[in-house]
């Protein structure tokens, strides 16, 4: 909101000579996705972020139902305090900043906080070190990425750092001088009096590393030193073999079961219409082709509709108003993951007890008949302590969707509670012609 030649006129500290710091970040970029706002304004307390998170909505939820788990020495009786710790109606950016500040206030080291953030590209990666993946595979299953084309600068006052997303879609390049002093930015030339006879070394943040300057040090942090003295510290790929199970390890106590002749009364009832089958489908099935439209949609919301519209047309991820290319699935398979896990989340403030929860991995997150049913029946499992329950999301007509879905949230939190249930079954197939799904 203050132009940078005006900056110095506003700020008075920069009118005398004799202030002087270490270090400084610097932000300058005009408001897209939000309205400016002074509370908005970047830097914000840890960082300052060129680009967009395209997963905060989820990112903002996946904080919040740690609430009522989330311990930590640290922070101790005054954690209560904290919530919500996403402000309310915040940008990505400052989402991303109260989560990082949520982490290192916990206990972890800057560094460390924004690598389970904003992690490498590690589950196809083939040439990175076993401990290093062993690091990422064990903070998947604590931590959900905030995922998006980014670039971020972030400090402690002790520490400053840069870090670029995993797909590299944002541009961030440095420079250190002779006299060891390092200028990284989004563009080459920032500062016109640098002169090339005074520069050591010209490179580019790569994606999914990081920059890190510790200024109590002062020396630059490489990022093979930084991630493998973290992923040296403990012993996390004998962690992930304790406690990862995945899914085609278990074995299914009942066969799968396949309602054919009912197929098209199902069909009817969640909204597939013979557009969706002929154009969407089938063709996915038969060629393993992703239908691909134009981004003009004269479709009306599933809300505003006169039309039976299938349950995740009620749902749409909020992404930044920008445009992004699409992700090559072949060609950038290197960076791309569906890898999720199932099971009760740790508390990220405590990995590393003893008698950590186990989880269920599970290579993508649709789900076969057989995967369902293996679920599903895994009750009493003693070696690997999870249990399921399936809620039966069906309702009687005479009833209203408002006390129908309060039914739903009430009966899951008693089984929950009183059950020790971890693994929570969304079910419609019980829908007929007197039960909505």
């Amino acid at each position: 909101m203050v132009l940078a030649p005006n900056l110095s006129k506003y700020y008075l500290d920069f009118q005398n000579k004799s202030f002087k710091s270490a270090m400084a970040m610097f932000h300058q970029r005009f408001s897209t996705n939000t309205f400016p706002s002074w509370q908005l304004a970047q830097p914000f307390r840890y960082l300052c972020h060129n680009g967009e998170i395209n997963t905060v909505q989820g990112n903002r939820n996946w904080i919040n139902s740690r609430k009522y788990k989330l311990e930590s020495k640290f922070l101790g009786k005054d954690i209560s305090k904290i919530w919500p710790v996403i402000e309310k109606n915040p940008s990505d950016s400052s989402a991303v900043d109260n989560a990082l500040e949520l982490l290192v206030m916990g206990g972890y080291s800057l560094p460390h906080a924004m690598m389970l953030m904003i992690p490498e590209a590690w589950n196809n990666n083939k040439i990175m070190n076993k401990r290093r993946k062993s690091f990422y595979e064990f903070f998947a299953g604590l931590m959900e990425p905030w995922d998006g084309p980014a670039a971020m600068a972030f400090s402690d006052g002790r520490k400053i750092a840069a870090t670029l997303d995993r797909n590299g879609l944002r541009p961030a390049r440095y420079i250190v001088k002779k006299d060891n002093t390092i200028l990284m930015a989004s563009e080459v030339g920032v500062l016109p009096s640098i002169k090339e006879e005074d520069i050591k070394i010209k490179w580019r943040l790569q994606p999914g590393k990081m920059l890190l300057v510790d200024l109590e040090e002062k020396r630059i942090i490489s990022d093979d030193e930084l991630k493998e003295s973290l992923a040296s510290e403990f012993p996390y790929e004998k962690w992930v073999n304790q406690d990862r199970i995945h899914i085609s390890s278990l074995k299914s106590k009942t066969k799968s079961s396949q309602d054919f002749e009912n197929l098209l009364n199902f069909q009817k009832c969640f909204g597939y219409s013979k557009e969706d089958i002929k154009f969407f489908i089938e063709p996915m099935m038969i060629d393993g082709q992703d239908p691909v439209g134009s981004m003009g949609r004269d479709i009306p919301l599933a809300t505003l509709s006169d039309k039976s519209r299938l349950l995740y047309d009620y749902f749409f991820q909020k992404f930044a108003q920008v445009t992004n290319p699409p992700i090559d699935p072949i060609r950038e398979e290197v960076v791309m993951s569906l890898k999720t896990y199932l099971g009760a989340k740790p508390n990220i403030f405590d990995f590393n007890k003893q008698n950590r929860n186990k989880l269920i991995e599970i290579d993508h997150p649709i789900l076969s008949d057989l995967d369902l049913a293996t679920l599903k029946t895994i009750n009493n499992d003693d070696e690997n302590n999870f249990n399921s329950y399936t809620v039966d999301i069906t309702f009687n007509t005479k009833i209203s969707l408002v006390d129908a879905i309060d039914n739903i949230c009430n009966e899951a939190e008693k089984v929950i509670k009183n059950k020790n249930i971890n693994i929570l079954i969304i079910s419609d197939r019980g829908i007929n012609e007197t039960k909505y799904g």
